[in-house]
């Protein structure tokens, strides 16, 4: 099968879409960027041709008439049942490099004792992971360094407590493991772990027992399906890191403001909140840019500042909109600048400010940053699509909503749940367009 694939390269996660010829997205994959662009790309890429073998799968079960009403529990119970057997070999594979970077020659007479805490650790997060990927149980990240790593951290600080091991020691250990484990490129589409979630599925209900044989038929027709990467383009951030080609290369404008309008074809203006920066685009029909403005300087006001924000409060990036929800007053916030948030939101709390009020506080003053941005474009025009990272946070939609209508009036705005994707979709789009038009 020919497929067109986009990979958007930003400063905090590398997204990838994989298109057909006729522009179905066929699979959407998402790691983190950390500092190897190149094995970023590679990574999201495999999720991606992983994602795309869901969607085969899908479209074949659709014909198994035996299944019914209960195709979409058999497929999200199969998709979490994949995701643990992928969690539970990523999961051996940090134990292993724990274990080697605790080494005697590392650790000294420390290294036994931290081995046997190891131990005691990885039995837990083992036991512990089949809890984590419950059908219809959503998951708080998509990234294998903020499930374990919250998990380890957690296990780690009871199983130090009677050992002369410290707390701080374990977690050094995690920091100089993951990235290995984490940019590990894998077998793609690997076999064993789809039978054996397959297995699992089916024993889940005597509906699926039974039609184990009907569906491992089609399971193996997928794994067996060849992907053509007939044609690449780059974007993002990162995108100048990449070993491609100019002709392989489109702005990360470019690609946004397409994006947004296959996403959503009525668009004409496009908010992009990212980790590193705000891009305020405005597109013709045709999805083509007509101007843009972007912010300078710094990434003040990004996601880079939320996440700033998250760990000065010792809060997961999750679970700031949510608590930012929860304000019933205004607080005013005099910088976005990462610099002196830190210590602008610590005199906020001494001085006795709820952390909700001062969290949506932080919300409204990176949304007024960005309208300003907006203003500088061209303004807000019917419709307009929020995208980035940043568009999954709610409290920031709410925001953008409220200033919207306060600025421009009644105006259709549209926050797509992919909105993540969208560089990787333009991307994407582009390079089906060099082929086949």
């Amino acid at each position: 099968m020919k497929t067109f694939i986009g990979i958007d390269l930003g400063s905090t996660t590398t997204k990838a879409i994989v298109l057909a010829g006729d522009e179905t997205v066929l699979g959407r994959g998402i790691t983190n960027s950390r500092s190897n662009y190149g094995i970023a790309a590679e990574v999201a890429k495999q999720e991606a041709f992983l994602d795309a073998r869901f969607f085969l799968f899908r479209q074949l079960l659709k014909d198994l008439p035996a299944l019914k009403d209960e195709l979409d529990e058999f497929l999200n119970n199969f998709e979490q049942d994949f995701r643990l057997e992928q969690y539970l070999d990523q999961l051996a594979e940090l134990e292993r490099v724990c274990v080697e970077s605790s080494g005697d020659d590392r650790l000294g007479k420390d290294g036994a004792e931290t081995r046997s805490l190891l131990a005691a650790v990885f039995r837990q997060l083992n036991d512990e992971a089949p809890k984590l990927y419950k059908p219809g149980l959503s998951r708080k990240s998509d990234f294998f360094r903020d499930i374990a790593g919250s998990q380890y951290s957690n296990a780690s600080e009871v199983t130090s407590q009677d050992s002369r091991i410290s707390f701080e020691s374990m977690l050094n250990v995690y920091d100089r493991s993951i990235i290995e484990v984490e940019n590990r490129i894998g077998s793609g589409a690997d076999e064993v772990k789809f039978m054996s979630a397959l297995d699992r599925t089916c024993r889940r209900s005597k509906t699926f027992t039974a039609l184990r044989d009907d569906l491992r038929a089609p399971l193996e027709n997928v794994l067996d399906a060849a992907f053509e990467e007939t044609y690449v383009i780059g974007t993002g951030y990162g995108r100048a890191t990449l070993p491609f080609s100019k002709e392989h290369i489109r702005s990360e404008i470019l690609c946004h403001g397409l994006g947004a309008h296959i996403m959503h074809p009525q668009t004409a203006t496009v908010l992009d909140i990212g980790g590193q920066d705000t891009k305020a685009i405005q597109v013709d029909p045709n999805g083509i840019v007509e101007s843009f403005q972007m912010n300078d300087r710094c990434a003040a006001g990004c996601g880079r500042y939320l996440g700033y924000i998250a760990d000065e409060m010792n809060l997961g990036l999750h679970e700031l909109g949510p608590m930012a929800m929860q304000a019933t007053r205004k607080v005013r916030i005099n910088s976005t600048c990462t610099v002196f948030a830190g210590a602008e939101l610590r005199d906020r709390i001494s001085m006795g400010e709820k952390r909700e009020d001062i969290v949506a506080g932080l919300h409204r003053a990176i949304i007024l940053r960005a309208m300003s941005i907006l203003s500088r474009s061209g303004g807000i025009r019917d419709q307009f699509t929020f995208t980035g990272g940043v568009a999954k946070n709610e409290a920031a939609v709410a925001v953008l909503k409220e200033l919207a209508w306060e600025n421009y009036g009644e105006v259709q705005m549209n926050v797509n749940p992919d909105s993540i994707y969208t560089g990787a979709l333009g991307a994407a789009t582009f390079a089906q367009r060099v082929v086949v038009h």
